[in-house]
């Protein structure tokens, strides 16, 4: 029997700010923005985009749209108390919609990472979805969470409450998925982003955040030097499609091996057919402990001093070295551009292509359930 992805998490209590804020919808005006909010504000399938900023005391700030319910900008303090966007993105929302966008900092759904030729079969029907990377669904098809206008609710100066509701039969999927993420910005410099949905049919369910970090500062050409710690003893090795073959690969003694920080760039060139599939790091890591409570990623810049602790109740961890990055347009922010490896994604998880593996812990959803996971990505100096 698979192992049920439902857990009754308790959404810790979080303290906020005590500066005065007023709280938005998504037609309001914002306020406290980083930048120049007007050119995040539109109308997209008859709904409103705007820009929402969180800030803490210390000075951080994230800044987040409804269009995809993206990071658009996430600024801490390095170790000279220099405030460093950290994540990759785009200045404008036009941007965000480009045919080939790589998800940047998007919340992803209904399902994260790959299903094999786009089927899967639930209670003996099978369901054809979407098919956006190759022969495979990538991050739940062209018509995913990453491309709808969430509802957007500031709850106050550190909470962003975003919620959709996605229609039985949206891009393949089965079921009505009411979804709700809340993303708070903690006074220790802590972005957590807690996930909840229900369902009125049986269906599969694997949400994510897919930021883009360089903690060198986004613009940054590398992330090689970064150090890498990951809590895993194995990872699930894909085909040349990127399709999990199901099987456990052990870590030990392989370029996977981060049980002991160490810079990214030390093995990602080995003559490894697993990184020739993916032109590097592209794959799933199974956490040792996935209890919230133990960081189960640490990630150091030895540029900015900043590191980045990341805690899940999610059993698995894709680590994605920017390997399709190419740098061919400066439409970054600031006109940057962003090229090959230039960034890491730590996208916390179930298992790719799950529902096509019994062996996999299950991601299928029922009616009465209720699906809660939480990240949380902690920032240091």
């Amino acid at each position: 029997m698979k192992k049920n992805i439902i857990q009754g998490l308790s959404i810790a209590t979080l303290c906020v700010s005590t500066f005065l804020f007023s709280c938005n919808t998504a037609t309001d005006q914002k306020t406290d923005l980083a930048g120049d909010s007007s050119v995040f504000s539109t109308t997209i399938d008859g709904k409103n985009v705007a820009l929402y900023t969180l800030k803490n005391k210390e000075g951080a700030s994230v800044s987040i749209t409804n269009y995809g319910g993206r990071i658009v900008s996430l600024l801490v303090p390095d170790k000279n108390n220099k405030l460093t966007d950290v994540v990759l993105g785009y200045d404008s929302i036009g941007a965000y919609r480009k045919k080939g966008e790589p998800f940047f900092g998007a919340l992803i759904g209904r399902y994260g990472n790959r299903i094999a030729k786009g089927k899967f079969t639930l209670n003996g029907k099978q369901y054809s979805l979407q098919l956006n990377d190759g022969q495979n669904t990538l991050h739940g098809g062209t018509d995913g969470f990453f491309s709808k206008v969430w509802d957007a609710k500031q709850i106050d100066g550190q909470k962003l409450e975003l919620t959709y509701s996605s229609k039985d039969g949206e891009a393949g999927y089965p079921g009505k998925l009411d979804v709700k993420v809340i993303y708070t910005l903690t006074e220790d410099n802590a972005l957590k982003i807690d996930y909840q949905a229900t369902t009125d049919k049986a269906t599969v369910v694997n949400l994510t955040n897919h930021a883009y970090f360089n903690l060198n500062g986004e613009g940054n050409k590398t992330i090689l030097d970064l150090e890498l710690y990951i809590d895993a003893k194995a990872y699930t090795p894909v085909d040349s499609t990127l399709i999990p073959t199901g099987k456990f690969n052990e870590v030990s003694g392989t370029a996977f091996d981060f049980s002991k920080a160490k810079a990214i760039g030390k093995n990602i060139d080995d003559a490894d057919q697993q990184l020739k599939f993916g032109k590097g790091y592209d794959h799933n890591f199974v956490l040792n402990a996935h209890d919230d409570k133990k960081a189960i990623a640490i990630v150091k810049s030895p540029v900015t001093g900043i590191s980045m602790e990341v805690f899940t109740t999610e059993p698995g961890l894709q680590f994605y070295s920017g390997n399709f990055l190419t740098g061919a347009d400066k439409d970054g922010k600031g006109g940057k551009s962003y090229p090959y490896r230039s960034a890491i994604c730590l996208e916390t998880q179930h298992f790719p292509d799950s529902p096509n593996h019994p062996n996999f812990a299950s991601t299928e959803l029922t009616p009465g359930q209720v699906y809660k996971t939480s990240t949380t990505y902690k920032f240091l100096k």
